[in-house]
């Protein structure tokens, strides 16, 4: 119910018991095709407790394609990960390895941090 007070708009006082408030609807972002991707690829340690993620940000499209690529990264890496807010986490070290991935995909990448 919280979210549906975020995403009104024209909200006004009526008196009116039929009265509809409009909702701002999130409209669904339509997946790029790999050429016209632009993906950063870097190394995070921060709030990790020292321990090196790799982090994959700038995916344009739906949350489903989202999930499909850090799935496939995941299994060609052979590690674990999530993703959360549009961004791709991979446990450990595998920045080089990501990127060749992501090229041979048809990605553009660019390589973020040292």
């Amino acid at each position: 119910m919280a979210k549906q007070k975020k995403n009104k708009i024209n909200v006004v006082y009526s008196t009116n018991p039929n009265f509809g408030f409009e909702f701002d609807e999130d409209e669904a972002q339509e997946t790029l095709p790999n050429d016209a991707q632009l993906l950063r690829v870097l190394i995070d340690r921060k709030q990790r407790k020292g321990k090196e993620v790799t982090l994959i940000e700038g995916f344009v499209g739906e949350a489903e394609d989202l999930k499909e690529l850090g799935k496939t990264l995941k299994s060609k890496c052979g590690v674990g990960g999530t993703i959360k807010e549009g961004v791709i986490i991979i446990q450990g070290n595998h920045r080089d390895k990501i990127m060749d991935i992501l090229k041979t995909d048809g990605y553009k990448v660019k390589r973020v941090g040292g």
